[in-house]
């Protein structure tokens, strides 16, 4: 027994997830829904297929993440390891236009675009296709296990495992050429990867869209609780306006004192999550705004003005509790706040774009030996050695001249060549999209400072401008006089 004056603690810690079984609706979200969803799913799917021609020496794949060459391919851009920093700048733009979305609109990410609602969304039309709406499913899941219930719960998880096997088999695609790919999974030639890898997603496919649905959100997702830091009294948010609807009449019969709502209950009935969002705002909703839809037909069933569930802000809604005007949408979604967010999105956007067109394809990088540091020749002179690596990052073999810019004196040759032949220039040839490393020696006078600086020079021999630099240390084993 607990001590006296405290309450009792509950039986179980641990509450069941409750059966949800949306109805279906139609309205102007639902159908953006489906726009939302048709999009996000044909780019997900149709992507790997497309093709983008970059020449003989490169792969045709429109996008293409490809892990063995360590290359990232997007259309026309072509992003090498270490030019990570633009994956660092995407990643900064996702999350200010997450910022921007959320402080606008709430989460119409996570109603719309997000992948977790997307799959959800499609398994949930699925199933309503097989088993039928919410009330003929609530009969089913009361019914007696018979061969028409079996033949339908075949069939539903079925089709659930086969969105969840093309889900996963897209996926893989991306890190592949996906024709190859795909015959090779048909014929069991694949990497063992590729057909783990296809398991894992069928799997987490099936189980987050058929089984946990929004508690993936409520639980495994920490947006929801995010979003609370991100959104204030002018965010657009879906509202019950509880002034206009309260006292509720419990049916289509009013009194004089009767709100709007009826207590029909099809907000509650449509909402995938299965909140009842007449409670005030909650971090369970995923502003999808199907309870809007519903609501609104039922207001036009019993002839009452529509938005009584809306899109509005809390200070909107202050002011129309008072007897204000509805404030214009422009003026919420364009103020301070949200124009910050938008300048910064768009600087980082600028500065992304800029450094792509701006950027050199070729570069060079260079390694002093570190021993021996320098070597005495017999003539005098001394000689250190360097190894240089040249980087072409465009699809074609190019023949390019590496030259030295000061160390007065100073000649090179590389370890194929004699050091009869050395000279201040020297002709290289480097592969298409390859980095490739040359040996070079470089002689100078004995006498000298015991460390000079001076620059390894890269130059396209087609009379194009690229051009890169590296600065080097020549050292020597003493001062001379």
């Amino acid at each position: 027994m607990p001590p006296s004056g405290l309450p009792a603690l509950p039986r179980k810690l641990y509450a069941r997830r409750p059966d949800i079984f949306p109805r279906a609706i139609d309205g102007f979200f639902r159908r953006l829904k489906w726009v939302v969803m048709a999009v996000t799913l044909a780019i997900y799917y149709v992507t790997p297929w497309l093709r983008w021609n970059r020449g003989a020496y490169a792969p045709d794949q429109a996008v293409l993440v490809d892990l063995a060459h360590r290359r990232f391919y997007f259309f026309s851009i072509e992003i090498w390891p270490h030019e990570f920093y633009y994956v660092a700048g995407l990643l900064v733009m996702a999350g200010i236009g997450l910022f921007l979305v959320t402080s606008t609109v709430g989460r119409a990410w996570c109603g719309y675009a997000c992948p977790q609602t997307v799959w959800t969304d499609l398994f949930l039309h699925v199933e309503r296709a097989i088993d039928g709406d919410r009330n003929a499913q609530l009969r089913l899941k009361k019914a007696p296990w018979t061969a028409s219930k079996i033949g339908r719960r075949v069939l539903k998880h079925g089709s659930w495992l086969f969105i969840g096997l093309v889900t996963g088999g897209a996926w893989v695609f991306y890190f592949a050429d996906a024709p190859t790919l795909a015959h090779d999974l048909v014929t069991g030639e694949a990497a063992h990867v590729a057909y783990a890898t296809i398991a894992i997603l069928t799997a987490t496919t099936y189980i987050f869209g058929g089984f946990m649905r929004e508690q993936v959100c409520l639980y495994m997702c920490p947006w929801p609780r995010i979003q609370g830091a991100m959104l204030d009294e002018r965010s657009l948010i879906v509202t019950y306006k509880d002034w206009r609807g309260e006292p509720r009449s419990h049916g289509v019969k009013r009194s004089d004192e009767s709100g709007d709502c009826i207590d029909c209950q099809a907000c509650v009935q449509v909402c995938p999550v299965g909140i009842d969002i007449r409670n005030g705002a909650q971090f369970a909703c995923i502003t999808c705004a199907l309870c809007i839809d519903a609501c609104d037909q039922m207001m036009d069933k019993v002839g009452r003005p529509r938005g009584l569930i809306d899109y509005a802000t809390l200070e909107d809604c202050k002011a129309e509790a008072a007897g204000a005007a509805p404030v214009p949408v422009t003026r919420t979604l364009f103020r301070p706040r949200t124009l910050a967010y938008f300048a910064v999105w768009s600087a980082v956007g600028l500065a992304m774009v800029f450094a792509l067109g701006a950027r050199a394809r070729l570069d060079l990088t260079t390694a002093h030996d570190r021993n021996p540091l320098w070597v005495q020749l017999s003539g005098g002179d001394v000689r250190n050695a360097y190894t240089v690596k040249i980087r072409n990052m465009e699809s074609r073999p190019r023949t390019l001249r590496l030259a030295i810019e000061g160390l007065e004196q100073g000649v090179m040759w590389d370890s194929l060549s004699d050091a009869t032949a050395a000279g201040r220039m020297m002709t290289v040839s480097v592969a298409p999209d390859q980095v490739e490393a040359h040996r070079i020696y470089v002689r100078a006078p004995g006498r000298g400072p015991a460390t000079e600086d001076f620059h390894f020079i890269i130059a396209a021999a087609d009379g194009s401008s690229d051009s890169a630099r590296d600065e080097a240390r020549f050292d020597r084993p003493e001062m001379q006089p």
